[in-house]
Formats: C-alpha cells, structure tokens, sequence
C-alpha cells in the first residue's frame, strides 16, 4: 500500500469519526481490513471499552473467498452481539469505502441480528 493510500484513508476516517460515538446502548461497530483478515468490534466510546469483538480468523469456515470469510465474521460477530443484549449499532467503516469486504461483513452483520 502506498503512502498516500494511507494517508487518504485516514483522512477520511477522522472525518467520519467526528460525527459517530458509541454508547453502551448503542455502541459503534468498528472494522478493520487486513490484506489477509478482517476484524470487527463494538465499542463504547462513552467507557472507553470494547464490548465484542471477532475476526475472520476466528470463524470456523475459512474456507472460501474473502468476500464470503468477511460474510461469516460479520454474522458471528452479530450473533455474540445479540447474545450480550446488543441489538442496534453505529457502523464505523473505518475509513474504507463501502464495497467489497466491508459491504459484505456489514451485510453479514444484518443478517445475523444487528440494526445500523
């Protein structure tokens, strides 16, 4: 990755992150992409703490694109959302445009129980 890649990315992030926090009620759903992985948490920005959190490298089935690996991690990552009472989220792409993996770990993540 390029340094201006980087660099655009992260300008686009702080600009995002001036506009969504996460409560406990309500926490923010953060993603970050790897070359390899992908990884999700919930955060409450109010307690400065992470309530849940997974990545693709936990999820069982490995198998398959990493379009399809984000899809499960996002719906894992719901499921144990869903089991600690959370049920609606702030998504926080991170800076990444919405496409490809992060689209489909967001879709992953609906599908599994969660509100945005």
């Amino acid at each position: 990755m390029s340094n201006a890649k980087v660099q655009r990315r992260l300008k686009v992030k702080r600009r995002v992150r001036k506009n969504i926090t996460g409560t406990a009620t309500k926490p923010r759903l953060s993603v970050f992409r790897s070359n390899k992985q992908i990884y999700g948490q919930l955060i409450d920005d109010q307690a400065q703490r992470t309530l849940v959190a997974h990545s693709s490298a936990v999820t069982e089935a490995a198998a398959g694109t990493k379009v399809e690996q984000s899809f499960q991690a996002g719906k894992a990552l719901a499921e144990k959302a869903v089991a600690n009472g959370i049920e609606e989220v702030v998504f926080d792409r991170n800076g990444y445009l919405y496409h490809g993996r992060i689209k489909s770990f967001a879709e992953g993540a609906r599908e599994g129980g969660l509100k945005f």
